[in-house]
């Protein structure tokens, strides 16, 4: 907890470039585009479209680097907790990019909306990702048209969008169940109208979208007379993050992240209770977790693809990864977590990765990890450490009397480190 309350050096060490940074690069992507579809045939039209496709190339470069300073972070850093922390509420809050260079700039999106907010209150987390470009894109709400609005009436027609409004109830704030119902659903998405995005410039309020008049969520009314303003949407944000079944959800769901698929409930109604009473502040509910018994006794996850690499590399002390090698990092890195069913950055919808330990532990998927082990290891750690010390370093010391014969017994280093890599012991978090 001290840790994460200082500064954040390994981002400091492993830079990766932020979305107001990246937005620059959305902005000539658009030009770009806009040119070469201009008198397709002239010799303007023709340098944008090649200077588009070279744009877009050194950006997929750049991913890959980030990708590579990301689990560097993971290897080299003090502050493990707050690697974790930074992981779960990417998820928490999963935005994709749709199509073009949109779909590199997830790393850019965290390390600006996520990263910073990690211990203030989640009623500023939830808003600056509620406002984020990649996530007003993603979930297509720059499409939402007020019914009644003022640009509806010009435009003859009215498209109202619910995706923000239903992830923002059923995933970020009050939880899958909860008491609401699509009236809450529906309401809320005319109050978020006028909330937008502009490629090159960022996030923009547009009043002349908003549905006019007042709507009500969850039994509260928002707005009135007059055009619609974010200080309504942001009295709304504020709500949500306050109501009950908000601080229940999000307690529960770190709760399963962190220590297993079926926490203490004692566990839990602590840090339902720490969300309470502080407010929303998020490092009290971490502290809470921390301080509960419960938290260092029970089995334990299955670490995740992403946690099972990065805990591969910093056991073997893997500080010099291939960044600039754009075949060894897709070799090393990007396919094989493919394989094991966690793409970088891109899960199947935008409720994120499933926890449940039977989704990762599956034939295919565990072959995966198998593999890596294998290949991997020998080609960062030269030499490769004893297996009959490492075993004692990656576990800490809590190593199974099968699995130290075995590191003792194999035939080579490389066998012994993938054998480690691969048991249940190190699988589990």
């Amino acid at each position: 907890m001290a840790r994460l309350a200082g500064p954040d050096r390994a981002a400091e060490v492993w830079p990766i470039e932020p979305f107001s940074t990246f937005e620059v690069r959305i902005g000539e992507y658009a030009r770009l585009t806009k040119m070469g579809r201009r008198n397709k045939t002239t010799p303007e039209a023709k340098q944008a479209r090649k200077d588009r496709l070279k744009l877009r190339r050194e950006t997929a470069r750049e991913w890959l680097t980030w990708m590579g300073h990301a689990l560097s972070r993971r290897v080299t850093t003090e502050d493990g907790f707050r690697e974790r922390l930074v992981f779960f509420w990417a998820d928490h809050f999963t935005a994709q990019g749709k199509g073009s260079i949109h779909r590199y700039a997830v790393g850019p999106y965290v390390e600006e909306v996520i990263r910073p907010r990690l211990t203030g209150r989640f009623v500023d987390l939830l808003r600056a990702a509620a406002t984020a470009p990649l996530m007003i894109r993603a979930l297509d709400q720059t499409r939402s048209l007020g019914p009644n609005s003022q640009r509806a009436k010009k435009a003859k027609r009215g498209g109202l969008n619910e995706n923000l409004a239903r992830e923002m109830l059923e995933l970020h704030t009050l939880g899958v169940g909860a008491d609401y119902d699509q009236r809450d659903v529906t309401e809320l998405a005319e109050l978020l109208t006028g909330m937008s995005y502009k490629a090159g410039e960022g996030f923009r309020f547009r009043p002349d979208w908003s549905e006019p008049g007042a709507e009500t969520v969850l039994g509260v009314s928002y707005g009135g007379a007059g055009m619609a303003s974010m200080a309504d949407i942001e009295a709304a944000l504020e709500d949500l993050a306050r109501h009950p079944s908000t601080g229940e959800h999000l307690a529960r769901k770190l709760a399963v992240h962190f220590l297993g698929d079926a926490p203490d409930p004692g566990l839990v109604a602590s840090m339902a209770a720490a969300y309470r009473d502080s407010d929303g502040l998020l490092s009290e509910v971490y502290r809470a977790m921390l301080d509960h018994p419960a938290a260092w006794t029970g089995p334990g996850n299955i670490k995740q693809p992403v946690d099972f690499v990065g805990s591969g590399l910093r056991a073997l002390d893997a500080r010099d990864l291939p960044l600039r090698r754009q075949k060894m990092m897709q070799l090393m890195f990007v396919k094989p977590l493919a394989l094991m069913g966690q793409p970088w950055e891109q899960p199947d919808g935008p409720d994120g990765w499933p926890e449940a330990d039977d989704d990762w532990i599956t034939p295919q998927r565990l072959a995966g990890r198998l593999q890596w082990a294998l290949n991997v290891p020998p080609v960062l750690a030269d030499p490769l450490p004893d297996p009959r010390d490492f075993v004692e370093m990656a576990l800490g010391g809590d190593v199974p009397e099968p699995l130290r014969f075995a590191a003792k017994a194999a035939e080579s280093r490389a066998e012994g480190i993938a054998i480690i890599l691969g048991s249940p012991a190190f699988q589990r978090m």
